[in-house]
């Protein structure tokens, strides 16, 4: 895959769940009320996931974990497994007691950041939905009382040592050296953080030391490279499930980030991690910097608001974050036939390491760190303590999702975080999918005929006409666009009609 070719991008991000009515209530069982709700009231795409195709424990060092010997048939609407597809192409379920939104397929890192902010949109919709149902006294879920109203978070900590992901993917190809791919990544995912971070107030996982920091997940990374996602945690992820033609791409699964409110960090990180893999792929060495103690050094340049830290090399030099990101930048604005969006990123990239450089307050109207330290340093100089509760509140509420209650939201609308879309196109992401992907079809599809829709994955949907269940294979990722097949679904009448028209849908008998 060379620079000038297209990278196909898409995030995960794990809610945080509270009900402030009843706080004791199980997440798994909120979770799947907040699913359900969605399902029922929102969209006619009420499927189950066809495990089938998914294989999250195959490594790609070469060896695989089996979970379980064969596939697992579960019940859409099940606790703890809830599962829903929404109209923009994105897969909206429970994943480890959160509600998970898995944005769509994108072609590049502009249109990924605007689908990973549709998930709040999803999320608000979801919270609304429970509301009106608590306010009816109806439940959703059998043998369950109706939902207290909730709240999201979009954040990656509980303040009492646990953390849940919020994940990043980019399809590259199976070509490209594993290892030299993981030397190059580690010291930009160690460092990317100063302009990605979230922001947190405590130091370490149960935030046993005052104080704020960088990032939200620094401090839960123990290993250089792992498979794991909750425990064991490596910078580099070895998950080989790329979702797509598996001789021809991996799949990098990104768990090192943090969950952005800001438009600018997060399309910074799409764009620059982005940027990065077309880097590696057209054979750029990055070997001059590769770090003594990754590991350490995540922690350390979490713990440095001042971000004066200087990193210690393995050749024994040393170097700031902003210096060895400056270096990433270079090597990557050297690269052939760069798009238009390729080319905004490296300008945004450079001119945040030139205002973080000069002054990291000077980005708060950009970088969530930043935004979120600028307010606590106002308390600070009140006389507030760093480890005062309110501190810990004000982290939490620059990550709620409702406007209403929001201080990032609050800091948009006083103009003192720059946003880089409307409100409008991120709340139209939300019900339409991106229409140069297989996201198109899943989305459009899965809405018009979601009665007769059986399962889906990411690579297939199952349809049911009435007498016999149809696979839809959906490999490659730049098929079932909307200029492949949006003819085809707006003029099919019934699910009949659609299947005649499309290519290699076959009769299937996998599923009872």
């Amino acid at each position: 895959m060379s620079s000038d070719q297209l990278r196909y991008i898409g995030t995960e991000t794990e809610y945080g769940i509270t009900s402030p009515d009843n706080p004791l209530i199980s997440p798994l069982v909120t979770s799947t009320h907040a699913v359900v709700a969605y399902a029922a009231l929102r969209t006619q795409a009420r499927t189950r996931w066809d495990y089938a195709e998914e294989t999250p424990l195959r490594d790609a060092r070469g060896f695989d974990l089996r979970r379980y010997g064969t596939v697992p048939v579960v019940d859409a609407h099940a606790i703890g497994i809830a599962n829903v597809l929404v109209p923009n192409g994105a897969r909206y379920y429970v994943d480890h007691g959160h509600p998970e939104y898995s944005s769509p397929e994108c072609t590049n890192a502009f249109d990924a950041m605007v689908y990973d902010a549709a998930g709040d949109h999803v999320l608000l919709d979801a919270a609304a939905d429970i509301q009106q149902l608590w306010e009816q006294n109806v439940s959703v879920l059998e043998q369950h009382d109706p939902c207290p109203p909730l709240k999201f978070y979009k954040n990656n900590v509980d303040g009492k040592g646990q953390s849940y992901g919020s994940h990043e993917n980019y399809l590259y190809s199976r070509h490209t050296n594993f290892e030299r791919l993981t030397q190059a990544l580690i010291p930009f995912f160690v460092t990317r953080q100063v302009i990605i971070g979230a922001g947190r107030v405590g130091i370490g996982q149960a935030s046993e030391e005052p104080g704020f920091q960088i990032s939200q997940r620094a401090d839960f990374f123990e290993q250089e490279i792992s498979l794991e996602t909750t425990l064991n945690r490596g910078i580099v992820n070895t998950r080989d499930e790329p979702h797509a033609p598996e001789e021809e791409f991996r799949r990098l699964h990104v768990i090192v980030g943090d969950a952005n409110m800001s438009q600018f960090s997060n399309f910074l990180k799409l764009g620059m991690t982005k940027l990065v893999l077309d880097a590696i792929e057209a054979d750029v060495d990055f070997s001059d910097l590769r770090l003594a103690s990754p590991v350490a050094e995540i922690k350390r340049v979490s713990h440095d608001p001042t971000l004066t830290h200087e990193l210690l090399l393995h050749d024994g030099s040393l170097l700031t974050a902003i210096g060895i990101l400056r270096v990433y930048r270079e090597r990557c604005a050297g690269l052939e036939r760069l798009g238009s969006v390729d080319k905004q990123v490296l300008d945004m990239w450079g001119g945040i390491l030139d205002d973080l450089e000069r002054d990291p307050l000077s980005t708060a109207d950009r970088l969530d760190w930043t935004a979120k330290w600028s307010l606590i340093r106002r308390f600070q100089e009140r006389g507030v303590a760093i480890d005062d509760p309110k501190l810990q509140a004000i982290d939490l509420q620059y990550a709620d999702i409702d406007p209403q209650f929001s201080l990032y939201h609050a800091l948009v609308r006083k103009g003192a975080m720059r946003t880089m879309v409307d409100a409008d196109v991120i709340e139209r992401a939300a019900k339409e999918p991106p229409e140069d992907t297989r996201a198109y079809f899943r989305g459009v599809a899965g809405e018009k005929f979601g009665a007769q829709l059986t399962a889906s994955s990411w690579q297939s949907m199952l349809f049911n006409d009435g007498e016999q269940l149809y696979r839809v294979p959906l490999d490659m990722v730049g098929e079932h666009t909307k200029a492949d097949i949006g003819e085809l679904v707006q003029r099919s009448e019934t699910i009949g009609q659609l299947l005649e028209g499309l290519p290699f849908v076959q009769p299937f008998k996998g599923l009872e």
